[in-house]
């Protein structure tokens, strides 16, 4: 069965994102798709946004259970669910992930199924660029503002630690993410392209 995708490219800097209007209708037909394989990691980056637009919900970050807390991250791991597999924290099996997509780490904005491949397209090249160099740079400031706050003591470990670890990150992406990199400010805000796949369905669809 052939099918036209229409995917969608958000160039929001450090927040960018890529949206598929196949999801609402997965393939994998398991009502959860790749939210069954994979527990979102929030870094440095991911904890300084929240805070500075979600007051509140790190310290809700905190409170959830399975959490794999390493000195600057924090893994979400998944739940167990009826069907015997497992399912994201934050996958509702209504509408989906409940965070807005702004708030997600950056696996979960970034990621697109293999069966689209919208990389493969010659005319996206430019997109391919931006997000492999995006992920280059968004590695390299958490890594940064990593070393910074283990020279100072810091840790995520140490719950005592948390909340003065998670006020000097945020500080430090203000000022370390400016000014905006060349190859942000040169991409365009928003494009929309679509692609033509042949859909298979179940675990015939690849994750």
């Amino acid at each position: 069965m052939l099918r036209d995708i229409r995917v969608s490219f958000h160039n929001r800097g450090l927040r960018s994102f890529i949206a598929v209007d196949l999801c609402g209708e997965c393939p994998r037909q398991d009502d959860k798709g790749c939210c069954g394989f994979y527990s979102p990691v929030f870094y440095p980056l991911d904890l300084a946004w929240l805070t500075l637009h979600r007051p509140g919900m790190v310290d809700q970050l905190f409170r959830l259970p399975r959490l794999t807390v390493l000195d600057s991250s924090v893994t979400v791991n998944s739940l167990p669910d009826a069907e015997g597999g497992f399912r994201c924290q934050f996958h509702s099996r209504q509408g989906g992930c409940c965070l807005p997509i702004d708030l997600r780490e950056s696996v979960c904005r970034h990621f697109v199924c293999p069966g689209v491949g919208w990389w493969e397209e010659p005319a996206l090249a430019a997109w391919k660029e931006f997000f492999d160099r995006l992920a280059d740079y968004e590695i390299a400031l958490n890594q940064d503002i990593a070393r910074r706050l283990a020279a100072r003591g810091l840790s995520l470990r140490e719950p005592a630690q948390r909340q003065a670890f998670v006020e000097q990150a945020t500080e430090l992406y203000l000022r370390l993410s400016r000014p905006t990199p060349d190859f942000i400010a040169a991409q365009p805000t928003r494009c929309e392209a679509v692609v033509r796949r042949r859909l298979r369905f179940g675990q015939d669809w690849p994750l």
